[in-house]
């Protein structure tokens, strides 16, 4: 099946992992966010939830990366499941769990689409590796190890690098200061420099000008591109369902409008959201908006 293609239906994947090392907190996000919307109306199937949990809290010496055993399986997990779901005929939408689900799913995406790209809407970086990160959790190295500069065994549990620094737009970072001064790898240490937003840029130029520039760049390559959302691109006083709170993230009307700028893109070939914690969700307030923004985005353009 050729990709993209706007009429491939829609399938739900849970990705119950937080890659803290311990049970509940975003694990719990999958089964809270599939009771909050009506899913149905734009799905094909939902093929449940994968059997991965992220369960230990050592950081391995080696690796640097906490639960690092079982962040690499669940890495090559998600790698068939994602390239499986697609090669069946249906676009994946992962209902994560942390931004440590990025690696396979890029992977997956990768084995089956081929060159591929990114949006990648998010609070931070993520370019740490197992040395510079300060917490050791798979949730700071996503985008580098997806760009093969990670912990060496987790670059090869995702079969190499499945991006290229030019197919990535990094959007609504607001730790590049604080990241640059832990030695974190940088956009710019990339060949090409990889393109960057950051929420002063997004506010700045208008998220629907942001989002517009961005798929324009997609559309024009033909290149399928994935959406990853991690909710802490919202400022903490709008969403505080999430574990790492930042105060200066995007207002809730520009995220909205840079989420679904992007999602509608007929060069969509699947979507994950991350870092949603329904623990810290009283009423479920942050949930039900967060699953019903993407059900709406999704259902205008892509039934």
């Amino acid at each position: 099946m050729p990709f993209p293609d706007p009429a491939i239906p829609f399938a739900l994947i849970g990705v119950p992992i937080d890659s803290v090392g311990g049970a509940g907190g975003t694990e719990l996000s999958p089964a809270a966010l599939r009771n909050l919307g009506d899913w149905p109306s734009i799905l094909r199937e939902d093929r449940g939830d994968l059997s991965i949990h992220v369960r230990d809290r050592t950081r391995d010496p080696a690796t640097g990366i906490v639960g690092s055993d079982d962040v690499l399986r669940t890495t090559e997990i998600l790698r068939h499941e994602v390239a499986a779901c697609l090669e069946g005929g249906h676009r994946p939408i992962l209902l994560g769990g942390c931004c440590t689900q990025v690696v396979g799913a890029m992977a997956g995406a990768r084995d089956a689409a081929g060159r591929v790209g990114i949006a990648y809407l998010d609070g931070h970086l993520d370019l740490y590796d197992g040395v510079t990160s300060p917490t050791g959790e798979g949730a700071d190295m996503p985008l580098a190890v997806a760009l093969g500069r990670g912990p060496k065994p987790w670059v090869a549990a995702a079969g190499g690098a499945s991006l290229r620094p030019e197919d990535v737009a990094l959007l609504g970072p607001r730790d590049v200061a604080d990241a640059a001064s832990r030695g974190s790898l940088m956009p710019e240490d990339f060949t090409p420099v990889v393109p960057l937003w950051t929420n002063e840029d997004i506010v700045a130029e208008g998220p629907a000008r942001v989002a517009a520039d961005v798929r324009r760049k997609f559309e024009r390559e033909a290149r399928p591109f994935w959406l990853a959302v991690d909710v802490d691109i919202v400022d903490q006083s709008v969403f505080p369902a999430t574990d790492y709170l930042m105060p200066g993230g995007l207002d809730w009307e520009s995220f909205a409008s840079l989420f679904k700028g992007l999602a509608q893109s007929p060069q969509l070939l699947g979507l994950s959201l991350a870092c949603y914690n329904p623990q810290k969700d009283p009423g479920l307030r942050d949930g039900r908006r967060l699953a019903q923004l993407v059900i709406s985005s999704l259902g205008e353009v892509h039934r």
